[in-house]
C-alpha cells in the first residue's frame, strides 16, 4: 500500500492509496479510448500556439512491471518534501 502523508501548520492527515487503485489507475491512463480522447480535446490549444505534438500510447506492461517491482520495497520512501512555510508531503512504499 502506498501512504501520502501531508503536514500543514493547521492539518496532518494520511491518504493510503492499495495497490489494486494503482492498477486502476494504469488501466484508465493506458486506455486507447483516453489517449485519443487527449489528443483531440489538447489539438485547439497546440494549434493556436503552433505546436505539433500527440500524447504517445503508454504500454500498459511496463507500468505494470513498475507497480510489481515497487511492491518489493515495503518503506521504501519516494518522496520527502519540505517547503518553507512548513508543508511537508511524504510518499512511502
Amino acid at each position: 500500500m502506498l501512504s501520502v502523508n501531508v503536514k500543514t501548520k493547521g492539518a496532518k492527515f494520511t491518504i493510503p492509496v492499495p495497490y489494486i487503485l494503482l492498477n486502476i489507475g494504469v488501466s484508465i491512463l493506458t486506455s486507447k479510448l483516453l489517449i485519443r480522447h487527449a489528443n483531440k480535446w489538447s489539438k485547439p490549444h497546440l494549434d493556436k500556439k503552433k505546436i505539433s505534438f500527440t500524447i504517445p500510447p503508454i504500454e500498459k506492461a511496463a507500468l505494470n512491471k513498475i507497480i510489481r517491482e515497487l511492491k518489493q520495497h515495503k518503506g521504501f520512501e519516494l518522496v520527502n518534501v519540505k517547503a518553507q512555510d512548513g508543508t511537508e508531503v511524504r510518499i512511502r512504499l
